[in-house]
């Protein structure tokens, strides 16, 4: 399955998601116009083998790792998603909220990742921490929102369907999660790959801010 648009009125302008977005591609225009792209992510990435908890200057490299992509496909499909589920979420949680939502998603991933992949050596970048808690949000706030998908039925006809964002989500969620769970399986230290469990994190911080938000109690609280 694979969004086209969700089909739900916004009342307000989506500054903060646009700006998000604009500053991703401007990093990664950056880092592709670099000589050496691959030592500019492995200094700036966050690698769970050099993370100390202790050490406050390496809570910067979590922060970075959200702005870094590695590839024309990685970045196009984290903003095609926060493009589809942001602005809504920001006109409900007004934009300074979604904001701070945005960012402790993308640290709510790196850390659940980290748990589980402390011996890595590989840098860990990317929005899609990010991205998911948005998604997660979404799932709370625009439950029964149709979002307008293209599915391949079988024998690979594409049908063009409006999906439930309960059911969109939800699927994506589960395929998230039982991805995760093959790949601690085959876990290799030294090997990379997608890191699931990040994408689990962000949506399950997205998930409780918007549960909280329902309830009108303090964002911080």
């Amino acid at each position: 399955m694979f969004p086209l648009k969700d089909l739900t009125y916004r009342k307000s302008f989506p500054l903060i998601n646009y700006l998000i977005i604009i500053t991703n591609f401007a990093v990664f225009l950056y880092q592709i116009s670099l000589p050496d792209f691959d030592k500019f992510v492995y200094n700036y990435g966050f690698v769970p083998s050099r993370f100390s908890p202790f050490e406050l200057d390496f809570y910067k490299y979590a922060f970075f790792s959200m702005w870094l992509h590695g590839g024309w496909f990685h970045i196009l499909s984290n903003m095609w998603f926060l493009h589809i589920f942001g602005d809504n979420v920001e006109d409900k949680l007004g934009h300074f909220s979604y904001l701070l939502l945005y960012i402790f998603s993308g640290f709510s991933a790196v850390f659940l990742q980290y748990l589980l992949s402390v011996e890595s050596i590989l840098p860990m970048i990317g929005a899609s921490g990010a991205v998911s808690g948005v998604a997660g949000a979404y799932f709370v706030l625009f439950k029964h929102s149709k979002i307008l998908s293209l599915v391949v039925g079988l024998f690979g006809f594409i049908h063009l369907l409006e999906l439930p964002a309960w059911f969109f989500l939800g699927y994506w969620f589960f395929i998230q999660l039982f991805s995760g769970i093959g790949s601690l399986l085959s876990y290799d230290p030294n090997l990379g790959g997608v890191a699931w469990f990040a994408h689990l994190g962000g949506f399950l911080y997205g998930y409780w801010t918007a549960k909280k938000f329902k309830r009108k109690t303090s964002f911080f609280t």
